[in-house]
């Protein structure tokens, strides 16, 4: 009997939307409203070209005129300004020998297959903060002042107080850099040591989902991600930590529709027993606000790109760009 190939397990045309689906279903990003899909965002995706211009309306401002029944009303314009995001190319391939199913006993092909969509759901993640590593770098990111509370202090563990850490206080301090605008934050983004610090002060609640099965984390009613790739930095004494603060939708999602059979391909190689499985992707994963004015050095930015300060600028008033930073300690 021949042994079950990726091929005989993946059919593209049922694959590529469950996969997509799948990953939407697993992503923290999109459940707790940090990244929104936007069948806009789809068709720039779709079509061609590494980065999308975004045209968009300035607010109006000024303040109202007094009649009169002796003078006419100054007429004002509307202005315009555009933002800018760059579209993603990205794949990944894995493959899996048939004396490894016949090994172990199980399926590695199937299991592959399982759980692609895992892994992209993380690997947007990973993507995402490596954005926000750029728009808040100490030296050139661009929401670095405006939208970042830097209350870190190189000091011995002993000598830390909660003026220095995140705290529900500092938490509100960090807010109020979006001044009447704070009430659009949702969520908060923290590292695995903030989150037992935070356990360990009882500043995290807990309440069901909709469907009762599992706990959400909440901190100052807010949706809680905890994910190491959140930066801690060493420092001489002490660590210093980025805790992020999102507005609903702060992230804009795109998701281009490819060929099936160009986004996912399977191979088999006879002669070396393998069973490959190739995905690929074109996506759009941008920050709502602050335009993508970097040139990528292939197909699309790579994560180091995207980290990179200089590569960004605002391109929204500061009150709508809804992405927060806090820099702190936590004990050492």
């Amino acid at each position: 009997m021949a042994a079950t190939a990726v091929s005989d397990i993946i059919v593209p045309d049922i694959f590529v939307p469950y996969m997509v689906e799948k990953t939407t279903e697993l992503s923290e990003l999109i459940s707790a409203g940090i990244a929104q899909r936007d069948p806009k965002f789809d068709a720039l995706a779709s079509g061609g070209g590494k980065t999308v211009n975004m045209p968009f309306w300035d607010d109006l401002t000024g303040d109202s005129e007094v009649l009169s029944d002796s003078g006419a009303l100054t007429v004002n314009a509307i202005t315009a300004d555009q933002d800018a995001a760059a579209i993603n190319n990205r794949g990944k391939a894995w493959g899996a020998n048939q004396l490894a199913k016949w090994i172990s006993g199980d399926d590695p092909a199937a299991r592959i297959a399982e759980l692609a969509a895992g892994f992209w759901a993380r690997d947007n993640q990973r993507i995402l903060f490596k954005i926000l590593s750029g728009l808040f770098d100490g030296t050139n990111g661009v929401l670095r002042t405006t939208h970042r509370l830097n209350i870190y202090s190189d000091v011995a563990a002993g000598a830390i107080t909660d003026a220095m850490r995140l705290t529900g206080s500092t938490f509100i301090d960090g807010l109020q850099k979006l001044g009447d605008a704070k009430q659009e934050i949702v969520a908060v983004a923290m590292h695995s040591d903030v989150e037992a610090f935070l356990l360990q002060r009882d500043l995290i609640d807990f309440i069901p989902d909709s469907e009762g099965k599992s706990q959400i984390r909440m901190f100052q009613g807010r949706r809680v991600i905890v994910d190491d790739n959140c930066p801690k930095t060493a420092g001489s004494n002490s660590n210093a930590y980025h805790t992020y603060l999102f507005g609903k939708g702060a992230f804009a999602w795109g998701e281009g529709m490819l060929d099936p059979k160009e986004a996912v391909e399977t191979d088999r190689q006879v002669l070396e027993g393998n069973d490959v499985l190739v995905t690929r992707r074109r996506f759009i994963l941008h920050p709502r606000g602050v335009e993508w004015t970097g040139t990528a050095s292939g197909a699309s930015p790579t994560n180091t790109e995207f980290a990179t300060g200089t590569n960004w600028t605002k391109a929204y008033l500061d009150k709508n760009i809804r992405i927060l930073a806090i820099r702190h300690n936590v004990t050492s």
